[in-house]
């Protein structure tokens, strides 16, 4: 078996709200979302968990959570325990993935200077490769990456996070980016279209722009 540098599995779970919750009684939504935050808040000390909202940018989700963690079955745990709580049965799942971070094959020179590690901006998306792309050899491909490279390292300011799903779920890959502004994105994966290795991209979608936040305030926004 080849020496391969593994790290935690990571949990995407996206969460969308039905909108009879909203008919609720005052008192009775402020209890839920409280009781939802405070099992996220209580699993956080066991784990690394983030919230994300998607209020005002995705219409097919409200929220996500992140979750890191060296099992699988800690994704099981908790959810098990947010599926106890009443804010869940007004909660459906309409994407999550399942991957695991792992050294990249391709050598890419050191990349850009991580600036800093609470970016505001969180775009995430699965992606699958062509065939054709694990048809060339390991040369090709890194000579192709490393346009890919050169075109990332002109935006230090946009952080790259790319997990691998191979075997475990639906893409081959989730990758996720963060930045301040991402209009900075937007014109990255601009200039990355016209790189060779663009060619090889089987799909992208769907694409999630997030707002990091407090669980409570990610909640708060549902109304």
């Amino acid at each position: 078996m080849p020496d391969i540098e593994y790290d935690d599995f990571v949990k995407f779970s996206f969460f969308k709200l039905d909108r009879s919750w909203r008919l609720l009684p005052a008192d009775e939504r402020r209890s839920s979302r409280e009781e939802f935050a405070s099992v996220v808040d209580e699993l956080s000390s066991a784990g690394s968990i983030r919230a994300y909202s998607t209020v005002g940018t995705r219409a097919d989700v409200d929220f996500m959570l992140l979750q890191n963690s060296p099992s699988v079955e800690a994704f099981h745990q908790a959810a098990s325990r947010l599926n106890a709580t009443h804010l869940a049965s007004y909660l459906d799942q309409p994407h999550s993935y399942l991957t695991v971070r792992r050294k990249t094959r391709y050598k890419h020179g050191g990349g850009a200077p991580e600036l800093k590690t609470d970016y505001r901006y969180f775009i995430i998306y699965p992606m699958v490769k062509t065939r054709a792309w694990y048809g060339k050899t390991m040369e090709e491909r890194q000579k192709m990456m490393n346009d890919h490279f050169r075109v990332g390292h002109n935006y230090p300011m946009v952080k790259i996070n790319t997990t691998y799903a191979f075997g475990l779920y639906d893409p081959e890959f989730v990758v996720a980016f963060e930045m301040d502004d991402p209009s900075d994105f937007v014109s990255l994966v601009m200039d990355l279209r016209e790189v060779p290795a663009a060619q090889f991209t089987l799909s992208e979608t769907p694409i999630f722009t997030t707002i990091r936040m407090p669980i409570d305030e990610a909640l708060a926004a549902l109304g």
